[in-house]
């Protein structure tokens, strides 16, 4: 029998939280797990040699961006994503489907696929299900994502229906593009999830996932959430989705997100997690502790002798003092400072779940984050998943 390329063992739980090992061909990650977003295949500040004396388990590149610079096939021939970036443990690779909904503004969507007009040279990427695994086998990650719609938080059920009926059509093409013979990559060395979608809608999200299950995959992702629905809405879809999903099976929850929407995602039964938030607020000044973002480029900071907190990183050798000086004077260390702070951070975060997990007393540490994370901004105004701190605009098609 051949062995599976990816597969998940369930350690421990407690209530629906989760404690398990994912292990890949590029090595064993503990869960929950957060997975540090590489879209090009660099983080945005740090290195990735960096990240991994972190401990970082897993990194995220994309399809979209990556077949557009510097192209799929010039990576396979420098030898796959690993090499090409100096990354030595797990890989995942979002399936391009993502950008069917932020670049919405530059495509034209069919049963077919997807035709973007490129945001480099104005240029033609036709995105099908086949052409999205055929550029994920050529790019080497161990964990690859099939191909789907994402539709709008304030999308109106017809147009969910729709996506839903797509996202179906599309997977079942992914299956067949993945399992299907080749010189490179497929079953035999990546593993394929699925993406449930539907929207906000009940019927619809356990639909699609009762399409997913008919595929028997080697993992489950819940997408199309933090593209603009409240904290409360979210929660309420993991907890229509969670407890239908295969117990032996790893979950992934794409996008999320702040550190109070890991330690919810996880209450809920969710393994994995992926987001930008960690790299890109780093960059705009913030920095996460268990008491909620500090934005560091407030006068208040100053002469502010303490370190940010007790987070073992780079960051943790100096004060909050010399990091409001080094934002203030457009020093790129400061936002690199705390991109690596945020990255251990979110690490040891997911550390101690696993640990109040194993030790049944997980409720007890949900509550009490839930009880001294605080985020003093309006509720819409904190970050989701495209968004940048203090509501700055950006371009969507500008990748993280």
């Amino acid at each position: 029998m051949t062995t599976p390329p990816v597969s998940f063992t369930l350690v421990a739980s407690a209530g629906a939280a989760r404690a398990g090992v994912l292990t890949t061909p590029h090595g064993a990650v503990p869960t929950p797990a957060f997975m540090a977003v590489a879209t090009l295949g660099g983080l945005k500040g740090p290195s990735v040699q960096q990240a991994e004396e972190l401990g970082q388990g897993v990194i995220l590149g994309n399809t979209y961006h990556l077949a557009l610079r510097p192209g799929a096939e010039r990576v396979r021939r420098l030898g796959g994503l690993h090499r090409f970036c100096g990354w030595r443990g797990p890989m995942l690779t979002d399936s391009g489907g993502y950008q069917v909904f932020s670049l919405a503004a530059n495509r034209t969507i069919s049963d077919e696929g997807v035709a973007f007009r490129n945001h480099l040279d104005g240029g033609k990427l036709m995105l099908t299900p086949e052409e999205s695994v055929r550029i994920q086998r050529l790019l080497g990650a161990d964990i690859i994502m099939a191909f789907d719609e994402c539709p709008a938080a304030e999308s109106d059920r017809a147009y969910v229906e729709a996506c839903n009926r797509r996202t179906a059509l599309w997977l079942a093409r992914s299956v067949t593009a993945w399992r299907a013979a080749g010189d490179y990559g497929g079953a035999a060395e990546q593993a394929l999830y699925a993406i449930v979608q539907g929207g906000l809608h009940r019927d619809l999200r356990q639909a699609s996932l009762a399409d997913a299950l008919t595929h028997d995959l080697p993992g489950y992702a819940i997408g199309g959430l933090s593209v603009g629905e409240s904290a409360d809405d979210r929660n309420r879809v993991l907890d229509w989705v969670c407890p239908l999903m295969p117990v032996e099976k790893p979950r992934y929850l794409m996008g999320v997100g702040t550190p109070l929407d890991l330690v919810e995602g996880v209450a809920r039964g969710i393994d994995q997690f992926d987001c930008v938030l960690p790299t890109r607020m780093g960059r705009h000044g913030m920095a996460y502790t268990d008491h909620g973002p500090l934005r560091l480029k407030r006068q208040e900071f100053a002469d502010d002798a303490a370190p940010i907190d007790d987070t073992p990183s780079q960051a943790a050798r100096v004060s909050r003092g010399y990091l409001n000086h080094l934002l203030k004077s457009g020093e790129i260390l400061g936002g690199v400072l705390l991109s690596l702070h945020n990255l251990a951070y979110y690490r040891r975060l997911m550390a101690r779940m696993r640990a109040a997990i194993r030790a049944g007393r997980f409720a007890a540490f949900a509550d009490t984050f839930r009880a001294t994370y605080r985020d003093d901004r309006p509720h819409d105004q904190r970050p989701g998943r495209d968004a940048d701190p203090d509501r700055v605009e950006r371009p969507a098609e500008i990748p993280e």
